[in-house]
This record gives C-alpha cells, structure tokens and sequence, in this order.
C-alpha cells in the first residue's frame, strides 16, 4: 500500500464506521477502514433496511431526518438502493389509534409531514392488509427503503470511485490500538500496522478483538433479532415500511405522546411482549417480502448465551400475529435468520480513550436512520 500514514482509521464497516469514513472523506480527509471480514456481516446487513425517522425520538429524530437527505444525495450520484416508499404505522385497537393522533400532532409542531389516512385509504394504498386489523394509519410519504444486503456495499464502492484518498481494506481484523506522539497506530491480524492522526473504533457487537475489559464493564447489551423473507410473491401489494400496532407501542417517537404513560398491554399481546416481538413487513424489489422480528437481551460478557440458532417456537409468533396483519400467506417462508446489536442505555456507547481514539458503539435498532446524521456531526466535532 503507497500510504501508510491517513488523517483518519475506521475500525468496523458497518452503517455507523462507513458513515464515519464518508463524512471525513467529504471533509478532505484522507481515511483507512478496515473490516474484518469479507464484508460487514452482522446487523448492517441483517436488518429490514427501514430508514424511519419517525420512530426516532430527541436527537435521533434530528439525525434521522438529516439522513433522509444524505441517503438520497448519495442516490442520485450512484445506486445505492434506496427506494423512497414512505412509511406507515398502523393503528389496531383505539388506544394505538390515539397515539396515532398525539404523534401526528407531535410531528405536525416539528413540521416533519405526515397524514393521518381512514381504514379506507389504508386498504386502497396497501390493498394486502386486514380490514379487521386497522383502524387508522399514520403516513410519512417522505421515508425511504434500502436493502440492507446491498446498501452498505454499494456505498464503500461509491466511495472507492469518487475519493482517491480513500483505502478500504477487508479480512484486516485489527488487533491493537495505541496512542503514539503522532496519532494512533492499529495493528492487524495480517500483522500490518498503519498509522493515523485519530481512530473511530465502530465494531458493533464484536467485543473480544478489542478493549474487552473496557465493553464488559460498560453495560453494553447485545440483542438477539429473528426474522423472515418470504419467496417472492408477485400478486402482494405491499410497498414501503409496514410498521404494525406493536411498533406503535415499542418505537420511542410514541413515548413522547401524552397518553403512553397509561398505555396497557392486552392479554393477547402478552406473550409477543415477553419475546420484544413486534411486528414489520418490508416489500423488497423482487416481490419477497421481509417479516418480523423479535429481541432476546444478554450482557455484552455473556453474549453467546444468545445462540446461533433460530428458536421457531418465537417464529410462529412473529407469524400467528403477522397473519392478523395481511390477507396472504405468511408461511410462504424462503429463509429465516438471526441478527446481533449491541446497545446501551445512553443510546449510544461514546468513549475516548484519548485524544486520538473514539469508540461509538451500540447505537441500538436506530443504526440504518440515524447513523448517516450522527457520523456527520460527529465528524465536524472531530474534526
């Protein structure tokens, strides 16, 4: 490799590091990221690929709405998948309904567009749901869709063709990472060792390689998703993010309606509630459509008693309930699997530990909204 020594190392080419890395590279900045694997693997590209702001609360609304904007500059310079769909969030029971009218008018003071749409309209726009199911629907037309197994690499290539200050480096799993008069110095485990002004360590849920007593002290928390693709399915008409009166119940834009604080749950949701089962659906471009998910929570020290495996018992679930949702069949199921994300209470995990290197860690299911407006700022505070 001709240089050796870059303005900036990311560690982990997940959503949060690459965003890191472009917003420096727009910066002039000369930036290495390096990804242990062939490509990122795990919740980057295990996820539904919604990029919904309004699920978002406080700062990561404000990140997610500014993403909105970044995913779509990006899209008109290069195909990076992003589908502007919209979302909706649907209303079942009246009190999912009210919170339906307390967000709309929560988000009409934001002037963040939205539009409250009859049982009618929601069947006419989205003609496989149950009529027996909705009530009401909340529309935010100017949300979009990527596809999280293509996004991410699209991006890195985008990047690789537009900055010649760029250097994307897989397999390179780094290993070490010290302070020196001059910067950083991250080792590998091909044994290369390149040098930085400053390092942003964004490795996800990985917490052996790196800082292992620094994760486990933390508070860090891992979280166990499984979800579902069907085959593809050409006579559905489902497009956009599909989001149900679960989410409605669980996504923290809602907390910040007045009468969440005395929202119950009904006996029927009460074992979807004790597996963080809440119900998505996501068109993709081929008719296949995405379902689920669930969460399953351990310490980042005891992440592995989460498993590999995918617990079916939970899928029939996340099914029974989807299939209140839409007239197909929601057994038409071509392939199933489990995602990992860390998490922490304060939203985000933000360390440094020193001037010249920052670790930004569990961001949590808000990774695909808000990522692209929170690596922004924080590149500028950086920098």
């Amino acid at each position: 490799m001709a240089q050796k020594h870059f303005d900036l190392i990311v560690v982990g080419a997940g959503v949060v590091g690459t965003f890191h890395a472009y917003h420096a590279l727009k910066k002039g900045l000369s930036v290495l990221l390096l990804e242990k694997n062939a490509g990122p693997q795990s919740a980057t590209v295990r996820n539904f690929g919604q990029v919904v702001p309004s699920g978002m609360a406080g700062r990561w609304f404000d990140y997610g709405v500014r993403g909105l904007e970044i995913y779509q500059d990006i899209q008109k310079q290069f195909d990076i998948s992003v589908r502007k769909n919209g979302s909706v969030y649907l209303a079942s029971d009246p009190e999912e309904q009210q919170l339906l009218h307390e967000s709309k008018q929560i988000f009409d003071t934001k002037g963040y567009a939205c539009e409250l749409l009859t049982r009618q309209q929601c069947l006419q726009q989205w003609p496989s749901l149950n009529a027996a199911y909705v009530l009401e629907g909340l529309y935010f037309p100017q949300e979009i869709s990527v596809e999280p197994e293509l996004m991410i690499h699209r991006l890195i290539a985008f990047m690789q063709q537009r900055y010649t200050h760029f250097v994307y480096r897989n397999y390179s799993a780094a290993t070490a990472i010290e302070s020196t008069v001059h910067g950083v110095r991250v080792n590998t485990a091909q044994e290369e060792n390149f040098t930085a002004e400053k390092s942003i360590i964004c490795s996800g849920a990985e917490f052996r390689l790196l800082f292992p007593k620094l994760y486990n002290e933390s508070g860090m928390m891992v979280s166990k998703l499984q979800m579902m693709r069907s085959f593809p399915l050409p006579d559905v008409s489902l497009s956009g993010n599909i989001l149900t009166g679960l989410s409605i119940r669980r996504y923290e834009s809602f907390t910040e309606c007045p009468s969440y604080s005395t929202l119950k749950t009904p006996k029927h949701y009460e074992e979807l509630k004790k597996w963080g089962v809440h119900i998505l659906f996501k068109q993709t471009p081929d008719g296949s459509i995405v379902i689920g998910d669930s969460h399953e929570y351990a310490e980042a020290a005891q992440s592995e008693q989460l498993g590999f495996h995918i617990n079916q018992d939970i899928n029939d679930l996340i099914l029974q309930e989807a299939q209140k949702i839409v007239t197909f069949d929601v057994r038409q199921i071509a392939s199933s699997w489990a995602g990992y994300y860390s998490q922490h209470a304060d939203e985000i995990f933000s360390h440094t530990s020193s001037d010249n290197i920052h670790i930004f860690t569990g961001i949590g299911g808000k990774g695909m909204t808000s990522s692209a407006g929170f690596a922004e700022e924080n590149i500028a505070s950086l920098f």
